[in-house]
């Protein structure tokens, strides 16, 4: 793919045209002229960093001092980020450095294309971050360029300078600001918000198709679930109208009235998902437009910024971790009362036969460890602010914490809503009729990964397998939701 702009696709492989090359060398040369002949100090390529960035620094100290603030940050270990966050962060950086802003050299954002094409991906530490921004993964992410720390080669842990001797190319040479460039911003809690914001709404879209099985299975009234007990609030209106068109009217179980509060009320968290989603999709939005680098280079001017502090990133991934904890609380106990004949009329634990065989409340039972895990990351990860740098850096946005929450989270309410999803076939199964029409798509889709159960069997494998469809889905053919 060529890449004239920041806007390109992730995943394949990107050539630079020629036009961008000039533009990032016109930049540069721009960035260098004004370094040469400013008199006032420029944090981070004539001073030092941090506490010390009262310390000028002479043109010797100078010319290594973009390499040493890659090399001295590095502290940090295993566990490491998976090769697709490590990917994800690297086009992150590369879109940084198209901005205006940045003055990085055409030189640098080739060698970060290259490395991107040859699949070179660096050992990131994903805890004990504890700096202001993230200098800590930034430099051991980005030392390997120099040939210096590790990478990762099929998992193994590889030295840098072996993995770009293989690929027959020297280690790169830092121009001035460029080692400062490379650390700064906060790429990484973008990398989680977006990736996190992409799992949210494939969650809740499948949260949604399971409480419409819940709701065809358990023969629950429809009244409470009209689109005009919305008022004016558009994303419960939304998740109402969605949920409308998978459960129609359909029957009610003779003598319920009402059914189980978990499903009455799933719709008001769906829609509470729903509005944080949008939040954290409109603050990557207004990310995504402001200068991350500090100091930026902007109209020949060296400015300080703060894109380093994530912390409306952060708190607000804090908040849609929070509302994916009450929807996978809500799933696992409204697939409680799928497995209990008192509410659904069905054979006891979704069983054709109770007392010798299980059924699926072993299933629940995975359900509640995986809300069990899920409950533990409810806990803000965006605040406790603790001294560094003697005093100079006072305040961290934890962001990258947030965004590790975040993703934790996805992952075990992926798990429940595999667990419901064939809570729910089974019960559809068990039960007489096909069901609501407009539900049937849906129940074979779990059905073709999870077949229903009429003798217990080791369903570990089979729900792996759901939660990967999950992830993997699109909704046109299964339901309304797209």
């Amino acid at each position: 793919m060529i890449v004239t702009g920041s806007e390109f696709a992730d995943g394949e492989r990107l050539e630079l045209a020629d036009s961008l090359l000039e533009t990032l060398f016109q930049r540069r040369k721009a960035l260098l002229t004004a370094l040469e002949s400013r008199e006032k100090p420029v944090y981070g390529v004539n001073t030092g960093m941090g506490r010390l960035a009262g310390v000028a620094l002479d043109a010797r100290q100078q010319a290594d001092h973009q390499r040493g603030l890659l090399i001295g940050r590095a502290v940090g270990g295993p566990p490491w980020l998976p090769p697709e966050d490590v990917r994800a962060l690297l086009v992150a950086r590369l879109r940084d450095f198209l901005q205006p802003w940045s003055g990085v050299s055409a030189e640098l954002v080739q060698f970060l294309v290259d490395r991107l094409n040859d699949g070179f991906t660096p050992a990131v530490p994903r805890s004990g971050l504890g700096s202001s921004g993230e200098i800590i993964p930034l430099s051991h992410a980005f030392q390997t360029f120099l040939g210096i720390g590790t990478v990762l080669e099929d998992g193994i842990e590889t030295p840098a300078a072996d993995a770009l001797a293989r690929r027959g190319v020297a280690p790169y040479v830092l121009g001035p600001k460029e080692g400062a460039s490379l650390l700064q911003g906060s790429p990484l809690a973008m990398v989680h918000a977006q990736r996190g914001w992409a799992e949210t709404r494939q969650l809740i879209a499948l949260q949604t198709l399971t409480e419409a099985m819940a709701i065809d299975v358990l023969g629950a009234p429809r009244e409470v679930f009209s689109p005009v007990m919305a008022g004016s609030d558009d994303h419960l209106s939304s998740v109402l109208v969605s949920l409308g068109g998978l459960i129609g009217p359909g029957p009610v179980r003779p003598g319920v009235v009402q059914a189980p509060l978990s499903v009455r009320v799933a719709p008001r968290a769906l829609a509470h998902a729903s509005r944080v989603h949008a939040d954290l999709r409109e603050t990557v939005r207004r990310w995504e437009s402001m200068p991350g680098d500090s100091p930026s280079f902007i109209d020949g001017a060296f400015i300080p910024g703060t894109g380093y502090h994530a912390v409306d990133l952060g708190l607000r991934m804090d908040a849609v971790t929070a509302a994916l904890v009450h929807l996978g609380e809500i799933s696992v106990q409204r697939m409680h009362r799928l497995l209990d004949e008192r509410f659904s009329g069905l054979p006891a634990q979704l069983t054709a036969d109770p007392g010798p065989r299980a059924g699926l409340v072993p299933l629940h039972k995975r359900a509640v460890g995986e809300l069990h895990a899920l409950r533990r990351l409810a806990t803000p990860a965006t605040l406790g602010s603790i001294d560094t740098s003697a005093g100079q850096e006072d305040v961290q946005a934890f962001a990258w914490a947030a965004g590790e929450q975040l993703r934790a989270a996805s992952s075990h309410l992926f798990a429940i809503t595999a667990c419901e999803l064939v809570a729910g076939s089974q019960g559809r199964y068990l039960a007489s009729g096909d069901g609501v029409p407009d539900l049937r798509a849906g129940y074979e889709w779990v059905r073709s990964i999870v077949p229903p159960v009429d003798e217990d069997r080791p369903l570990g494998p089979e729900v792996e397998r759901l939660v990967s469809a999950c992830r993997a889905a699109r909704f046109t053919e299964l339901s309304t939701l797209e």
